[in-house]
């Protein structure tokens, strides 16, 4: 089975008495020491379901810096030298930084993976670039495939779906690829906030009621939380609103002077079932994902492999709510329509921050 030798091959090994920096590799999902994957323990259904591991060491700056004035007075003395060459310290540093690290108890870090092979799809426990860039290495190595992340504005990968990605889902978690490329414009770096601000609008236009074509009613609420945004790079300016109370009326004022939400606290609710998150607006990303309570079983294990399949189906769904919330705003925003749907949000915006 390739993916069984696949995996095996870069399971995590320990590096606690080496010098390396940083270790990762492949553990079970709820055994963080099973590197052996026994009968097949990663399959459930039609998910993979693992986790990635890193170790990491460093040296905190305080004692190398001591440790390495330590070792330049020795040289010093056992040469009966003046003065060390640039060389020389440089030797002594990095001989010293090994040494630590060679003594240094590295410290982990656990990211889930569940990946649908039938979908393409991948959902992976991390926000971290630089995590995600550690992910990417190690899955290409592993099963020959490379990762991208997922946003539904951008246009297909022209690979005939081996590359996993989460496409468009509809509320029962059934998953089809979403092919989205945008006309010229439509600010590719944008399109996410002014869909984030569009759907605060419509979420108080019928109080928090939003109907989505085809799929029926949904609601959605903005609580506690507001990040919004202009401008860009150095000349950025930020405003963060938060409160136990939706009305944030900061936040509706930062939109009347030109800003845009960035991120988000939601509360999403459908068919009976409501989910809560941060909503990152600009790649799409979900963050602090606070799932409905799933009853606890008798402990046997199909009642925990039954409880696993029911959270991945409510983390689909929750991701399959935003998903077809863009689709809808989408829609909306290469219509004809845009200009009048810009000017009622204009005056929601004037009325509800007490603008003239």
């Amino acid at each position: 089975d390739f993916f069984n030798e696949r995996i095996r091959k870069n399971a995590f090994q320990t590096v606690w008495r080496t010098a390396e920096e940083k270790a990762a590799g492949w553990t079970g999902l709820e055994d963080p020491l099973d590197t052996d994957f026994p009968y097949a323990s990663y399959a459930l259904g039609r998910y993979l379901l693992f986790s990635l591991r890193i170790d990491r060491k460093s040296v905190a700056p305080s004692l190398l810096r001591l440790r390495v004035t330590e070792a330049e007075r020795s040289k010093l003395l056992e040469t009966g030298q003046k003065k060390l060459y640039r060389e020389q310290r440089e030797a002594i540093r990095e001989a010293v930084r090994l040494e630590l690290l060679g003594r240094t108890m590295p410290v982990p870090s656990f990211f889930e993976i569940c990946w649908s092979v039938p979908e393409s799809t991948l959902y992976f426990c991390s926000l971290s670039d630089k995590v995600f860039e550690d992910l990417q290495a190690i899955f290409r190595d592993s099963f020959q495939l490379t990762l991208a992340p997922y946003v539904p504005w951008d246009p297909p990968l022209p690979s005939e779906g081996q590359t996993p990605q989460r496409g468009a889902a509809d509320v029962n978690g059934a998953l089809s690829p979403y092919k989205s490329a945008l006309p010229l414009g439509v600010d590719p770096l944008m399109i996410g906030r002014e869909f984030l601000t569009w759907l605060w609008f419509k979420s108080e236009e019928r109080n928090g009621r939003i109907l989505i074509p085809g799929a029926g009613e949904s609601e959605v609420f903005f609580i506690r939380r507001l990040v919004l945004e202009s401008g860009d790079g150095e000349y950025a300016e930020t405003v963060v609103c938060q409160g136990l109370h939706a009305d944030l009326k900061e936040g509706k004022e930062a939109l009347r002077q030109g800003k845009k939400i960035t991120a988000a606290r939601l509360r999403v609710a459908y068919d009976n079932t409501e989910w809560e998150f941060t909503f990152k607006a600009d790649r799409f990303h979900f963050q602090s994902v606070k799932l409905p309570t799933i009853p606890e079983g008798e402990g046997e294990q199909i009642d925990r492999e039954g409880q696993l399949l029911e959270r991945i189906d409510l983390i689909e769904k929750a991701a399959g709510m935003m998903d077809l919330l863009f689709q809808s705003f989408l829609k909306r925003r290469l219509s004809n329509d845009w200009e009048a749907e810009l000017s009622r949000m204009q005056k929601w915006i004037l009325s509800s921050s007490g603008g003239n």
